[in-house]
């Protein structure tokens, strides 16, 4: 099917533009009038694989979990809920989602096999939670687990960019002041220190010499530092050892590494514990972990786990193996084991590093501002004392 840009109007009289996957006109016309719009006119759209492709928001999707949680727990059958949710969601994007998701239904296939064809919106771990609660008769508790969880994944995520912007902005504005003197205030006092003829520091000339690099080479050197990552980021999509390297590199990353190592713990405890809960088997909850775990090391990891699981293992013994998860992993997997309560184990698991980020995080950060704040002095107490101090020198000098 192709994607087609349209006009149509709803309603209120109101105008909507968007785009939507169609065979032709004629079906693109037939799917407006499901959603209750009035098609106006649409043509074939350039650049729409790409926007197509774009990721759901999160709060959208905990919108959508709450929703069709609250109208199904009130026995509100699941097309009604999808067309309510069609009509009232916002969102240009995830509208046309969950009207593919009632074409779908009505089409003849359920929840869960509906959610398999949109997987710009719904994962692997969404659909197979869907369908566990649709074979259990509990899709309530399913959605409403699947509601938490992605709040919590978006508390992080917040916790996580809290993080990166603060150091980011700062080193932005150290390193824009620092070349704006490279590029604009070094070299016309290099000149004035150059025509005095007078020996020169080591420091200052340290400083003119970065200041002739900067202005005559800056931007190749930008150009070559943006082709360098574009490089690595095409690289390691492509070659699957060169991401494995990134991935370890970022879990023994110094300050960040343990971080980021807590996050992924804590998201795969949160799914795994959510997926067991929900009746899926063990050796199917560690496959589909494996789809969402966010880095190769983990995943591998994963995928040890369950070839051991498959030779009769038990899960305890499966990861304690891979030696990749810390003692308080393997320790609450074998108590959650010998209770029968393996969920409410990883639950547990899931909520101490989910605390411990957010004071990891917050300890990183009263770290980093002190670090950065000397790093800004000592920059430019440099270009202060490069400066300064042959001025100094050539005041003297006059005065003499």
């Amino acid at each position: 099917m192709a994607v087609f840009a349209y006009r149509a109007m709803n309603r209120t009289g109101r105008v909507i533009r968007g785009e939507m996957e169609a065979i032709n006109l004629v079906d693109l016309e037939l799917r407006l009038r499901r959603m209750d719009l009035d098609f106006i006119n649409g043509e074939a759209a350039r650049t729409g694989i790409a926007w197509r492709r774009g990721k759901i928001p999160r709060r959208e999707l905990m919108h959508f979990c709450f929703h069709l949680e609250q109208l199904t727990r009130a026995g509100v059958p699941i097309l009604e809920s999808l067309c309510d949710l069609r009509d009232s969601t916002v969102h240009p994007r995830f509208r046309e989602i969950v009207a593919g998701l009632v074409e779908s239904i009505e089409g003849g296939r359920s929840l869960s096999q509906a959610m398999q064809e949109q997987p710009s919106a719904f994962d692997s771990v969404f659909c197979a939670l869907i369908r566990a609660g649709e074979a259990t008769g509990n899709l309530p508790e399913v959605l409403g687990a699947l509601n938490e969880s992605l709040k919590r994944e978006d508390e992080l995520a917040s916790y996580t960019r809290r993080l990166v912007i603060y150091p980011s902005i700062v080193v932005t504005v150290i390193f824009a002041a620092i070349g704006v003197s490279m590029i604009y205030v070094v070299p016309e006092l290099s000149r004035l220190f150059l025509s005095t003829g007078q020996q020169l520091p080591l420091h200052t000339r340290i400083l003119i010499w970065v200041s002739q690099i900067v202005s005559n080479y800056g931007g190749w050197l930008l150009a070559l530092l943006t082709a360098s990552v574009i490089g690595v980021r095409l690289l390691a999509l492509n070659h699957p050892g060169m991401q494995v390297r990134i991935d370890r590199a970022k879990l023994s990353a110094p300050l960040f590494g343990d971080v980021y190592r807590k996050i992924v713990l804590a998201r795969f405890a949160s799914l795994f514990s959510m997926m067991y809960g929900s009746g899926i088997a063990i050796i199917d909850a560690v496959r589909i972990a494996q789809d969402v775990a966010g880095n190769k090391l983990v995943q591998r990891a994963l995928g040890q786990v369950e070839q051991h699981i498959a030779e009769g293992q038990n899960v305890t013994a499966a990861f304690g193996k891979v030696g990749l998860f810390p003692p308080l992993v393997t320790r609450m997997l074998r108590i959650g084991e010998n209770t029968g309560a393996l969920d409410k184990a990883l639950e547990n698991v899931s909520y101490f590093y989910e605390r411990d980020v957010r004071e990891s995080i917050a300890r990183v950060q009263a770290m980093l501002e002190p670090l950065l704040t000397l790093l800004l002095g000592a920059l430019l107490l440099w270009v202060m004392m490069s400066v300064l101090g042959p001025i100094y020198d050539i005041i003297t000098r006059m005065k003499v």
